[in-house]
């Protein structure tokens, strides 16, 4: 199964509502992608741009992004951004279908 890696953020209000009521958010990340047939890897806070960092497993790339909709349609999340992660074979196996690909650059003549 393909892996993705999340970075959101949480609106003011969500953070307050926390603040007052402080919970482990892993379950409910969890249940979302169980729901999807996929598979939370971690949980993350951090400091910086985002305010924390998911690491799933799902089926495809729809089952990803229904999860990721679902999540964005709640409103709890100011931002929430989504990549596909490669495995080093994928990538292995992308750089060896790359030479395959005669790439001409832009204003060069073919």
């Amino acid at each position: 199964m393909p892996f993705y890696l999340t970075r959101f953020s949480y609106t003011p209000e969500t953070w307050a509502r926390l603040v007052k009521n402080p919970e482990d958010r892993r379950a409910a990340a969890q249940q979302y992608i169980d729901s999807v047939g996929g598979k939370l890897h971690g949980f993350w806070y951090a400091f910086g741009d985002h305010d924390a960092y998911n690491l799933w497993e799902a089926p495809d790339n729809v089952s990803m992004a229904a999860t990721a909709i679902a999540i964005s349609a709640g409103g709890a999340l100011s931002s929430l951004h989504t990549t596909v992660l490669l495995t080093v074979e994928e990538t292995v196996a992308a750089l060896q279908k790359a030479a395959s690909i005669r790439y001409r650059s832009p204003g060069e003549k073919g």
